[in-house]
């Protein structure tokens, strides 16, 4: 076993194929299921089921792959503290960002993180709340921003900005023309909510809760999994939903949606820099982290 083994190991479960994950490393199939092939050779246990579909990982897979990632994430902190002790900013750093930081903050400030150091190798892991968390517990993600907070005690979370959710509906709804709703007018529209573990539907059910109020007292007719799923279907006339504004700014900019409040309900929510309480940082990520904090926060 080596860490090229485990890092192509990690490439086929995120992948869930093996041509695809021989695409992402630059090597032929063959010889991808043939590394994969050793490791089960040396751990005595098949890793990956080889489905019709997708490739997904055993029991046995899944705990292989945790310790994978911390491996591989040590390795590039070792890689980090050695460049850096001769004067260098380079190597490896992941990631994680819940789905509006993930899509609409996070991928500019790696970029012009990037530029002022270009030797590094950023990777942005977007997923929702519950999923980057859980990565930061592991090991596999060492900065993360999700929009909830978290009550596990392994977690250090710190305010970075305030994100604006607001009730939003198409342009041609009888509602696009005023400024804010009743909550009782809202219990009778429909609505798309997003799926559990989202940090948005997080928030939405605590604000209901401070008015007494319950998610299921919504008239909900469908449940996405993303925030682009969830525009889509506003555009379309499916419903109506509570989203942030960093994800339908253009919409809005345009006309296409509106952004409405909803009378005492607050909407306004945290998103969080997010990192494992006992876990020290690489020098890359805390150098990182101290760039989202004097770019972001606020």
């Amino acid at each position: 076993m080596n860490l090229w083994q485990l890092h192509i190991f990690c490439r086929v479960v995120e992948c869930k194929s093996f041509s695809k994950a021989a695409e992402a490393v630059h090597l032929s199939q063959p010889t991808v299921s043939s590394h994969i092939k050793d490791l089960e050779e040396h751990f005595k246990c098949l890793l990956i089921d080889r489905l019709s579909k997708e490739a997904a990982p055993t029991a046995a897979g899944r705990l292989l792959y945790g310790y994978a990632r911390r491996m591989l994430a040590l390795r590039a902190e070792a890689e980090t503290a050695l460049a850096q002790h001769q004067g260098k900013m380079q190597g490896s750093i992941v990631i994680g960002g819940s789905t509006i930081p993930g899509g609409y903050l996070l991928p500019r400030a790696i970029g012009k993180f990037k530029l002022r150091y270009p030797q590094i190798r950023p990777a942005l892991i977007v997923a929702d709340t519950q999923r980057i968390i859980a990565g930061v517990v592991e090991g596999t993600i060492e900065v993360g921003v999700v929009g909830a907070e978290s009550r596990d005690k392994r977690i250090l979370q710190e305010h970075l900005i305030a994100d604006q959710l607001r009730l939003i509906v198409p342009v041609n709804h009888p509602w696009s023309g005023v400024k804010a709703v009743l909550l009782e007018q809202l219990l009778s529209e429909p609505f798309i909510v997003r799926e559990r573990g989202s940090g948005t539907l997080k928030s939405i059910q605590e604000s209901l809760g401070r008015q007494g109020r319950s998610i299921e007292e919504l008239n909900i007719v469908a449940e996405m999994g993303s925030t682009e799923a969830v525009r889509q279907a506003i555009r379309d006339g499916i419903g109506v939903s509570i989203l942030s504004t960093l994800a339908v700014s253009e919409d809005l900019e345009s006309g296409a949606l509106k952004a409405l409040s909803i009378e005492g309900l607050n909407l306004t929510r945290g998103l969080y820099i997010t990192r494992h309480r006992q876990r020290s940082l690489s020098p890359l990520a805390a150098a990182f982290e101290e760039f989202l904090k004097k770019n972001l926060q606020r």
